[in-house]
């Protein structure tokens, strides 16, 4: 992960939203009637500091007819896992999930043909970008079949907030028992959860540097 991440216990600031969001681009999009769609995005900020969210519904998932200038609420979920209270030096301790995610809430505008185009480009870029090149991506019959068959749109985002829960309230001893318990997981979602702590420094049992 060549993100940087945020090193402390929030991520509130706007380089914190983006550098999450790409490194965790599949969120859940819910509107409020409770209905909820997984979906991948892009997020962008602009020259001004206004983050926005890009994506798209497939036009056959009827939940966007009911989006357009409404209020939505979406959800991205970075690594989690389990923590055992055996791996904890002190005692008595409790099962816990330790887990980073991040909420986002703005307004939904559903986007025209031009726009839709755009977005499909930026997605092909930031996932695929070989598709862009050994693909007729940009032939006209290939983007009438997208467009038949999609409906994009855009977040303005108002407000997000974000935590990581990383064990770090927790004891330098116990929290460096979290980490061998997790490099003795051979699981992906426990090797995840290590890769994020290792990059944010964050749980992994070391004694602040004094400046």
């Amino acid at each position: 992960m060549s993100h940087r991440l945020n090193k402390g216990n929030t991520l509130n600031s706007i380089d914190d939203l983006h550098e999450f969001i790409e490194a965790y681009p599949f969120g859940v999009l819910m509107s409020s009637d409770l209905t909820a769609t997984h979906l991948p995005f892009i997020v962008d900020i602009d020259e001004k500091g206004n983050a926005r969210l890009y994506g798209h519904f497939a036009r056959a998932n009827r939940h966007w007819r009911q989006l357009s200038d409404a209020e939505v609420l979406v959800v991205f979920n970075g690594p989690h896992d389990y923590i055992s209270p055996r791996w904890y030096v002190s005692q008595p301790n409790v099962p816990t999930w330790n887990y980073a995610a991040l909420q986002v809430k703005g307004m939904l505008s559903l986007l025209d043909d031009t726009q839709t185009l755009d977005v499909m480009e930026r997605t092909f870029t930031q996932f695929e970008p070989d598709l862009v090149v050994d693909s007729p991506v940009s032939t006209l019959v290939y983007r009438q079949t997208l467009l038949a068959g999609i409906v994009a749109f855009k977040i303005d985002i108002a407000h997000w907030q974000g935590k990581q829960k990383l064990g770090q309230q927790k004891s330098l001893a116990d929290q460096q028992g979290v980490v061998r318990g997790l490099q003795a997981s051979n699981t992906p979602d426990a090797q995840g959860l290590l890769a994020y702590m290792q990059t944010t420094q964050i749980g992994m049992g070391k004694p602040k540097v004094k400046l």
